[in-house]
């Protein structure tokens, strides 16, 4: 796949006034989707034959044992299928191996307790990024988690960035609380997403420096919701309101985009350039100062080490929902759904299915089928979907079954509500304000996408062409230090 560049056009949050000296023959590789286009509903999901005749016992609460597997505590891991509260399924596009990743926890750190997170990688070794930190990252924030019990406090008067587990042979035996305040489940996520990225970065087996990936990742504990986000993966609340009870959607996460607002200052403040191409006007990318390279359409993620002195950060955005009454799941998805399908349209499919076990599925398949429709000229994206019920069955198969028989659902765009405010977030947890991180945008009424609108682009344009003499140097170092970190495959 080729696009002629014959020229770089720079963002109007750059203050350097750079053009490419020459063009941009190709690209790589075709990789993840990194832009979103709305599409009206166009009516109601109707199950194909092989998913409609699948059988699942949704009261014996799982599928199948081979699906599980068991990690830290006890905790039952589970990369594909579904259980009582989860469904799961990732589909790989037209572009080679999948490089969407996901994983679901369940009992995480404690009975009950649910650890959700969907990965997607990019760049030549994307795949293998998203599954070392698939893998990885929620022993990493168990343990961050772990250390705070039998600290109690431990965050309150510590620096993110300093060393969590000095002191640990000194613990108090005394039992912690359970209920952590959200400052410390802030500082325990931007711990262990450090922890991740700095591991990634002395991993000899995955070259990183120009391949990396998102992560979204929810915690359910009894009725709270944490959700971290780092780059343009998703997490959409299906709520309902209004006096038809009518299900709508509730976006949990901010889009990191270069020109995001506060993203777009950063990388400037770095140096990095944030530019879009004349055959992608609207889609402005991230730089490196004095390289066309690598073109980079989100300002956070893990790996991509290339650009983490000009902006891109591997620290997460941390935001907090109390469930209510009227909160009936959450989907996590990465963005070759959101390209091709509105959140409304995703929490409508969801709402629909028949059964719970076959819900992500559904939303995978009306993507695919949304995406030849929209951009028939591109090849479509990877796609993966968790959808984490958060109530028991019978409310959501009342409302399944009414839907199928119905045929369509209301086809009434329904608006995206955002917390707008620190006081709203406070009556909530009950918290002071000051021990709230919310990153969403005050007032906003519409889903929160720096790429509305632009047609079907690349996560990454181009490589580094030292790329592959740095990552020598870096294996020599890990070599002379000993660093020999297996991928987990």
């Amino acid at each position: 796949m080729h696009i002629p560049i014959n020229a770089i056009r720079p963002s109007p949050f750059n203050s350097l006034s750079l053009h490419a000296s020459s063009p941009i023959s190709a690209i790589w590789r075709d990789m993840g989707a990194c832009c979103s286009k709305e599409a009206l509903y166009g009516g109601g999901y109707i199950e194909d034959d092989r998913t409609n005749n699948r059988h699942f016992n949704e009261s014996e609460g799982n599928d199948e044992e081979d699906n599980v597997r068991h990690g830290d505590d006890g905790a039952r891991i589970r990369l594909q299928g579904c259980s009582r509260f989860t469904s799961m399924y990732t589909q790989q596009g037209r572009k080679g191996i999948n490089q969407d990743a996901m994983t679901i926890w369940e009992d995480f750190t404690e009975k009950g307790m649910y650890f959700c997170g969907v990965f997607d990688g990019h760049g030549p070794e994307g795949h293998k990024v998203a599954r070392c930190v698939r893998d990885n990252l929620p022993s990493k924030l168990s343990q961050v988690i772990k250390i705070y019990r039998l600290n109690t406090g431990i965050f309150s008067d510590i620096d993110v960035g300093s060393e969590l587990y000095e002191n640990v042979g000194h613990r108090h035996k005394k039992k912690a609380s359970q209920d952590m305040p959200l400052s410390s489940w802030e500082a325990s996520y931007v711990k262990s997403f450090k922890e991740m990225d700095e591991e990634l970065s002395l991993d000899n087996t995955i070259d990183s420096f120009c391949s990396g990936s998102t992560a979204v990742t929810v915690v359910k504990q009894g009725d709270h919701l944490v959700i971290a986000n780092l780059g343009d993966s998703r997490a959409v609340l299906g709520t309902r309101s209004g006096e038809k009870n009518q299900i709508c959607s509730v976006q949990l996460t901010v889009d990191l985009k270069p020109d995001t607002p506060g993203e777009a200052e950063r990388i400037k403040n770095c140096k990095g350039r944030i530019l879009s191409v004349d055959e992608e006007p609207e889609v402005y990318r991230l730089w490196m100062p004095d390289e066309d390279c690598p073109g980079l359409a989100m300002s956070r993620a893990f790996g991509d080490f290339c650009v983490k002195d000009c902006g891109l950060i591997s620290i997460p955005e941390v935001f907090y929902r109390r469930i209510s009454s009227s909160d009936e799941f959450v989907i996590l998805a990465t963005d070759g759904v959101w390209d091709a399908l509105t959140n409304t349209d995703v929490v409508k499919i969801v709402a629909s299915a028949k059964r719970r076990s076959i819900a992500a599925e559904l939303v995978v398949k009306r993507a695919v089928r949304a995406w030849k429709r929209k951009f028939p000229e591109s090849k479509i994206d990877d796609c993966a979907v968790i959808c984490l019920y958060l109530k028991d069955q019978p409310s959501l198969t009342q409302t399944a079954s009414n839907l199928s028989r119905g045929g369509k659902p209301n086809d009434t765009e329904l608006s995206l509500s955002y917390y707008s405010t620190r006081s709203n977030i406070v009556s909530d947890v009950g918290c002071p304000a000051s021990e709230i991180s919310s990153k969403i945008t005050e007032d906003s009424k519409e889903e929160w996408n720096a790429l509305d609108g632009v047609e079907r682009v690349n996560t990454m344009l181009k490589l580094p062409r030292f790329s592959n003499g740095l990552n020598r140097r870096k294996s020599q170092k890990d070599d002379e230090d000993g660093e020999n970190q297996e991928l987990v495959q």
